[in-house]
């Protein structure tokens, strides 16, 4: 052992604390330098190389020394083998490549390379193997050595294998920052990197938009399979997620159901709704746990900085208000958050008071929308639809405040009321025709559904076969015995069975197979766009067709409003149609004037489906060669709206319309009546996820900030169009 007989006594003045972190090199040498040429000594010597070479082959620690380049004079044997390599092979090596570099692992610390050119020394330095196969990692310690003219001759020092103490420590970290089920990002970890990246975008004036998702119908998943089935489920929610966002690192379960995503640099919101769309469709389609088939959904709430919070708090909370507005509007969608939420949100709970107390007072009723024949124009049945005329409010769309029901535990009361009503009703009309009444899943899944029902059709009279329930596929979630139960007593009661919203995203080939339909329904959405060209709606649309007219069941498209989508529907020999292309829902007042005998409906409508337009009552501003006007919207679409409140506008003027919160949108007059004008928008709107429209993009509050300190920051347009008009 060449290395070790030659150190010399040149740390002679080192203390005792200094000589045991040197290990046993450093003490041997500066004891043979005194013990050289004695007998006694070299005995004493011989003896703790033996000991020296005994700690070494025990695994406990090494040593090594290089010369004044760095360069490799002695390492110990077995650790040389532990790194693939011989001592041989070694000797000579520079130290620094033995090791990874510090910034390849996320180390935080003084490089080696560093600490042996200011010749400093170290102690239980972390480093981690550099050869293929060895992913060992050693605290290194070393002393610099002078001669006796004070010359750096080298280093030497000594290791020890750490690597189970640094997996130990890694895997604690590990669960103090990770979910340990799915892998994700833990609440602590996404809270720490949510702060850190708007503090920096902050300051760089960049965008970060977060998700807040939440899993529909989960619990029912524990309940009916148990919790292992329910946290293999969420590793595979995982898996989804990870496959659309993309970034790990990024993507957070926050515990139960719960998840959260981090999107930096991110603020269109035609984006941001479109990935928000295909989570939701990702995990509502079907999973296999444990042998069983489960289906569940997914909401999912957007909050975007700086426009919605500067602050992780601010931003989060508003994420989780826009989600609860999400779940409320019949879930299985997304929200932006807007400062209108709140309003809303106490808007819902003074509207689920008002709504306990509502079929007590007489506020509820049914309209009936007639089904019509698409060949001969005859009506076959009707959908009984409910309605809610608020004292205050006016009529309460069911799609606000059903979801109310569902939530609030009123559905089984109100459904229950709607059944008997549409029996007692359909009883008193002449002939044969059919009444449709949906069931929801909530009703479905309660075991005395089929007395209610049975109930309903002897007190009224009403023929069994006269009665259509329709039924979401929703009901399909656990494919149990009791789904199989429930549809067998149904049908035990000669009622008809229609499959309703088909193909939305639960949809499955033996749904059709095990129970007894009668009918299904094709969601308006695949009849939407049918007719747009490049759209593959309509050979779904055919599949459906076909697939019914194999199993004998009749078909029925849903939302037919124009004359061309009718004729599509037609040759795509769907039997049945419902939409305002023939008639809205009409009281029973108006019905029993039609029951009579054949009733034919001659469809009417726009020649060409147009874009989805909304009704509404909405102040807003128009903004013209830095004029602001107070207008007001009473119709909007994605491309357009029609607005009132000034005269005699030309056509061709271009506005800049203000929605307020930075939505801020060009638009152009193309038709002006008096104190009306119909405008349209040089960018579409996009979709809110709840039925409404936004600006794709907003107005960056940074940019505002400036322009209040420079009135050129943020200069409106400036048109040239004839303004010879005035504020009506």
């Amino acid at each position: 052992m060449d290395g070790p007989s030659r150190m010399d006594s040149s740390d002679r003045g080192n203390d005792e604390a200094d000589e045991g972190q040197r290990g046993f090199f450093g003490l041997l040498g500066s004891r043979i330098g005194k013990q050289r040429g004695d007998t006694a000594a070299n005995l004493h010597t011989h003896g703790a190389l033996l000991l020296l070479q005994n700690y070494e082959e025990s695994g406990q620690g090494w040593f090594w020394s290089t010369d004044a380049k760095g360069r490799l004079t002695y390492i110990t044997d077995s650790v040389a083998r532990l790194m693939g390599r011989t001592t041989g092979t070694l000797l000579g090596t520079a130290l620094t490549d033995l090791f990874l570099p510090v910034d390849s692992h996320g180390e935080r610390q003084r490089t080696l390379p560093f600490l042996l050119t200011k010749q400093s020394k170290f102690d239980k330095l972390p480093l981690r193997s550099a050869f293929e196969g060895d992913d060992r990692w050693w605290a290194i310690s070393g002393r610099p050595q002078f001669d006796g003219g004070g010359k750096f001759t080298g280093y030497r020092g000594s290791g020890a294998d750490v690597t189970a103490q640094r997996r130990s420590a890694e895997d604690a970290s590990r669960l103090a920052l990770y979910d340990s089920l799915t892998g994700l990002a833990n609440r602590f970890n996404i809270s720490k990197k949510l702060d850190t990246t708007l503090a920096t975008f902050a300051q760089q004036q960049r965008s970060c938009a977060i998700m807040l998702l939440d899993l529909d119908r989960f619990k029912q998943v524990n309940d009916t399979l148990g919790h292992p089935a329910g946290d293999a489920l969420l590793k595979q929610v995982a898996e989804r997620l990870l496959k659309i966002v993309g970034d790990k690192e990024m993507v957070s379960r926050l515990g139960g159901d719960e998840f959260q995503i981090i999107l930096p640099d991110i603020e269109d919101r035609g984006k941001l709704g479109d990935m928000a769309a295909d989570i939701i469709a990702s995990l509502s389609q079907p999973y296999s746990v444990e042998g069983s088939r489960c289906i569940i959904g997914a909401s999912v709430g957007v909050a975007i900085a700086p426009f919605d919070g500067l602050s992780s708090d601010d931003l989060v909370r508003n994420a989780d208000l826009a989600l609860y507005a999400a779940k409320g509007n019949g879930r299985g969608r997304f929200s932006f958050y807007s400062s209108d939420l709140h309003t809303a949100a106490e808007d819902r709970r003074a509207l689920e008071d008002d709504l306990r107390d509502a079929l007590v007072r007489g506020e509820m009723t049914l309209i009936y929308q007639p089904v019509v024949n698409s060949k001969s124009n005859l009506v076959s049945g009707v959908e009984a639809l409910i309605r809610w005329t608020h004292p205050e409010r006016g009529v309460i769309p069911p799609a606000v405040f059903i979801p109310i029901a569902e939530e609030a535990g009123l559905i089984w009361k109100i459904g229950e009321w709607v059944l008997r009503t549409a029996c007692e009703d359909a009883a008193s009309w002449p002939g044969d025709m059919r009444v449709a009444v949906n069931v929801s899943p909530i009703q479905f899944a309660n075991e005395d559904l089929p007395k209610i029902v049975a109930k309903a059709l002897a007190a009224t009279g009403l023929a069994p076969g006269r009665l259509e329930l329709e039924i979401t596929e929703s009901v399909f979630m656990g494919d149990t015995a009791e789904t199989a139960r429930m549809f067998k007593a149904l049908k035990e009661l000669g009622v008809r069975l229609a499959l309703d919203d088909f193909g939305t995203g639960y949809s499955s080939l033996a749904y059709l197979q095990s129970a007894p339909f009668d009918k299904i329904k094709i969601d308006q959405s695949f009849v939407r766009d049918a007719t747009i060209p490049g759209s593959r709606n309509g050979a779904i649309i055919a599949a459906i067709v076909a697939l019914a007219e194999a199993l004998e069941m009749e078909t029925t498209a849903e939302g037919i409003e124009s004359l061309d989508q009718l004729e599509l529907i037609r040759k795509l020999n769907v039997s049945h149609v419902q939409g305002y292309v023939y008639s809205k829902g009409v009281p029973q007042a108006e019905l029993l004037e039609h029951s009579g005998g054949a009733w034919t409906i001659k469809p009417a409508g726009p020649a060409r489906q147009r874009n989805d337009r909304f009704s509404l009552f909405r102040k807003v501003g128009a903004i013209h060669d830095n004029h602001r006007y107070a207008v007001v919207i009473r119709n909007l679409s994605a491309t357009g709206a029609f607005i009132e409140g000034l005269l005699d506008v030309p056509v061709g003027t271009r506005f800049v319309i203000d929605f307020g919160e930075g939505q801020l949108v060009t638009a152009t007059v193309r038709r002006s009546m008096k104190h009306q004008q119909g405008v349209e928008f040089e960018q579409t709107m996009v979709s809110d996820g709840n039925g409404g429209l936004c600006t794709r993009h907003r107005v960056s509050p940074y940019l505002i900030a400036a322009a209040t300190q420079s009135t050129s920051a943020l200069a409106l347009p400036s048109f040239t169009t004839t303004s010879d008009w005035k504020a009506a």
